[in-house]
């Protein structure tokens, strides 16, 4: 695993930002850390940047300690945040060559596309760059040394739609040795390109896993029996945001079995009734809302 945190608590006063947080980042996976504002998304990263320290737990990065990150990691890791600092009195162009020393593998092919791309203005203060042209800058500056791991910490907050899809076919040049871990709530603009991804809600992980994974057990179900019926009393705990409705029952099924499906309605239901069964993938976004309103109910 390229990042591996096990048990990590961070504490804020009394405050839990993280609490038991265990994650592995497979190498080469662009792996999603998504998750409300709020849910200790940005707290993760800067955890694993070293930027703060644990409370306890252990976090690796590249198999090295996060908290004795040398050059020689460093040097192989990419960054880029909704906050970044940039020297505002340097140019674009001033800027990138300043950078540009500082990395053996930087290359000047990839660091021309990317400045065409996205349409970069050399001669002008990065003081004056809209936000959407800071970020950017960030992930021109990020990508031409080719990073073993590149860290993306909220990078589409407070960009407009243009400005995300640019940002995300700039991405998608990057080399496919380089292993991605993004945190976002923008789950639409994501959902496309992630290998793995982890849910986390008021700093701990509600799950983790691959993508194909996560979409293949999850479907909304669609029952339309062919009369009125005595509405269940207890539904399977895999069944949520159920409704019944008229001669409608409606359930997001998460553990999804095709062949299994049809019995274990019939065992609910009880009822010879005849019915219509509709099954549709579900987005992203509707997935994790529906996990997390979820572990919301069973907290309360």
């Amino acid at each position: 695993m390229i990042v591996r945190t096990s048990h990590v608590w961070k504490t804020f006063g009394r405050f839990d930002a993280l609490c038991d947080l265990s994650l592995s980042v497979p190498e080469g996976a662009t792996f999603a850390l998504v998750g409300a504002n709020g849910a200790g998304k940005t707290t993760t990263i800067k955890l694993l940047m070293n930027i703060v320290r644990p409370t306890r737990g252990v976090l690796e990065v590249m198999g090295a300690d996060s908290r004795t990150l040398s050059p020689r990691e460093l040097d192989r890791i990419g960054y880029v945040s909704e906050n970044q600092d940039m020297p505002g009195r340097m140019s674009v162009q001033t800027y990138i060559s300043y950078l540009r020393p500082f990395y053996l593998s930087w290359d000047r092919r990839l660091e021309a596309e990317l400045l065409t791309h996205f349409r970069l203005p050399l001669e002008r203060k990065i003081k004056d760059l809209s936000h959407g042209m800071r970020m950017k800058l960030a992930l021109a500056c990020a990508l031409p040394f080719r990073p073993q791991l590149l860290v993306l910490d909220e990078p589409l907050s407070g960009l407009d739609p243009l400005v995300r899809g640019e940002f995300m076919s700039g991405l998608l040049r990057r080399g496919d040795a380089t292993t991605v871990l993004i945190s976002s709530h923008e789950l639409a603009d994501i959902e496309e390109f992630t290998t793995h991804i982890a849910f986390l809600d008021a700093g701990r992980v509600l799950f983790q896993e691959a993508m194909n994974d996560l979409k293949a057990r999850l479907r909304r179900v669609r029952v339309t029996f062919d009369r009125q019926i005595q509405p269940p009393k207890e539904l399977p705990a895999e069944w949520l945001d159920a409704s019944m409705e008229g001669k409608v029952m409606t359930f997001v099924d998460t553990r999804f079995s095709d062949r299994e499906l049809g019995p274990r309605i019939a065992a609910v239901v009880g009822s010879p009734a005849e019915v219509e069964v509709e099954v549709q993938p579900i987005a992203l976004r509707s997935i994790f809302t529906t996990l997390a309103r979820a572990a919301r109910e069973r907290k309360a």
